[in-house]
This record gives structure tokens, sequence and C-alpha cells, in this order.
């Protein structure tokens, strides 16, 4: 009987040691849209290296950019069921989870990159990343696809009114297909992998994006026109499935979050950095790059004024509130 019960936990004791060295012996499928060479991937790479190197080997990060998991929708729902382990995404894209996230697409909002990034790291980010977790994911960090500017092959665009009749790729969101109609354009939703296609197909006339994507995605062989609007700018949610996290230690996860908030920091500078060269090269390309006056600028906001006050009723006067309120504060300072 004796020897039986030392049988029986030594047998226990092995089952314990091969489960502590599989929980120990993680890796990662991180997802993104944009290709190798593009500052997310640039950054999701330094994440990689970090989780490795602050759990010495342990935990692993594979990249998997360019959209070859699927488009943002998919990826986000294979996060919830926890098929997917992490994405890099808009962070307005999460509005179809949380309605609060539309803010960040809400066109105009941030005037500069570093305003952004206090609101996004502040108690304001925190708060929006916290609500997706009854939605089954987790936020790490805000990272930077940076402002938004738009492309076309029918004609240089001097004037808003030259945007109108566009047949114009927009993300997949509501606000993204109202804006685009209160300029006159037909907004045409679509995930971001089928954009190259459709421009060079003609499907589409033009899209909407910073210069470092369209700078890396070699839009330029498929489109004449860029002027340069910044008429949004896109933070990055880096997220991960609840159903991974709630598997990972506490030592674990704050290895993961600490990883994703410095990899944030180099990937931000990358991003700027790498902002000034991309449009440099989209000239060099034979792209004709134009620019709005300040009386158009001026038009432009005007135009969309009813697009905000919408969306912003959807979303709700709380959130609304407390964003201009800490922007006003930041300006004021």
């Amino acid at each position: 009987m004796r020897r039986l019960m030392l049988k029986s936990l030594v047998a226990l004791v092995a089952v314990a040691s091969m489960s502590m060295t599989y929980a120990a012996d993680k890796e990662f499928k991180l997802a993104l849209q944009n290709p190798k060479g593009h500052p997310l991937e640039m950054g999701a790479n330094k994440f990689a290296e970090l989780v490795d190197s602050k759990s010495k080997g342990a935990l692993k990060v594979k990249v998997f950019p360019g959209g070859a998991l699927g488009g943002d929708a998919q990826n986000v729902s294979a996060l919830q069921g926890g098929t997917l382990d992490m994405v890099v995404l808009n962070s307005g894209i999460l509005a179809s989870q949380v309605k609060d996230f539309t803010v960040y697409d809400f066109p105009f909002m941030f005037a500069t990159p570093e305003e952004a990034d206090k609101v996004v790291d502040g108690e304001f980010g925190k708060a929006l990343h916290a609500k997706l977790e009854e939605k089954g994911i987790v936020g790490l960090a805000y990272w930077e696809l940076g402002f938004r500017d738009i492309t076309n092959s029918q004609r240089p665009i001097t004037k808003v009114d030259d945007i109108k009749g566009l047949k114009l790729r927009v993300i997949p969101n509501a606000i993204n297909v109202d804006w685009v109609t209160a300029l006159g354009a037909n907004p045409t939703p679509m995930p971001f992998p089928e954009v190259y296609a459709a421009l060079e197909q003609k499907a589409i006339d033009g899209q909407e994006n910073p210069v470092t994507v369209i700078a890396s995605n070699k839009f330029y062989e498929v489109q004449k026109n860029l002027v340069l609007t910044h008429h949004q700018y896109n933070p990055q949610s880096a997220i991960i499935s609840k159903k991974v996290w709630d598997t990972l230690t506490p030592e674990q996860q704050t290895i993961v979050r600490e990883a994703a908030t410095e990899a944030a920091v180099y990937q931000r500078g990358i991003a700027r950095e790498k902002a000034t060269a991309a449009l440099e090269e989209l000239k060099k390309s034979g792209m004709e790059v134009t620019e709005l006056s300040a009386e158009e600028l001026a038009k432009m906001r005007e135009t969309l004024k009813p697009v905000i006050a919408k969306h912003a009723e959807l979303v709700g006067k709380e959130t609304v509130d407390k964003l201009t309120s800490e922007l006003e504060a930041l300006r004021k300072k």
C-alpha cells in the first residue's frame, strides 16, 4: 500500500512538472495588416524581442504581418475565440466591440501625435482599453499609425470639392462611411488586404492612409495623386485574447504588458521618423503631392462637424466630454 502511494506521488510530481514546463513555454501569434518594413511591423518585432528577453526565452511572439492571418474583423473574432493570441490594429475598429472607440476616428480630433500620446497613455486611453475585457479582449498598449491622407488615380486634389464623386475605400465602420459621404465621395468599406488589388483593378478610385502605409504597401504603383489632408489620427491598440491572458501567470502578464508599453515608445519614434522619408519616397516614385489651403481645410472641418456631432451622440456624452476636456486642458498648458 505504501509502495502504491509512493508511486502515485511520484506520478503526480511528474505531471505537475510537465504542466509547469508547458506553462512556461508559450508562443504567441501576433497579427497585423501592414507588411515587413512598416513601423508597425518593426514595433511588433521589437515587442517580440522584449518578451523573449524579459521572459528569458520562456515566452515567444511570432509576428504575422501583411494581413497574412486575414483582415482586422476576422482577427478580432479569432482573438475573442482564443484561436489567435494577439493583434495590433486601428483602435477605432474596436468600436464594433465597444462603441466608445469611435472617438478615435473622429475627424481632426488630435492636433499632434504628442497630444494623442498623452490622451491614450493617460486615464482616458486606459479606461477605454479596460472596457474591452468583457468582450474577451485585453488592451496592452497604444501604438501609432499616424495621420491619414487621401490618394486617388483620377485627379490632383487642391480643394475640398475635388473629393466629390471619388470612390474611396474606407475602414469598415460607420463613422468612416459617414465622413466620406459628407464630402460627396462614395465610400467603399473593404478589408485592408484587398485594397491594392482593388486599386489596381480600378474597382475603387482611391483610399486614405498615412504616408508610411501608402509607401510600404507600394500604393504609388496604382495611385497618381496624394493630398495631405491629415484628416484623422490613428492610434493603434496592441491587444491580446482574454482567454490566452487568463492562462498566464501574474509574472508573465507583467512581462507581456511591460514589453508592449516599451515597444510603443520605440514604435512611435520609428513611425514619426519614417513619415518624412515615406513622403519623399512617394514624390520620387512619381506621385503628385498637393496640400489644401488653410481656407479649404477650414471648409473640410466645417463640412465634417455634423458627422462628429452624430457619432458623439451615439458614443455617449460622458466619453466625448472626457476626451474633449482632456484635450482642452492639454492645449492650455
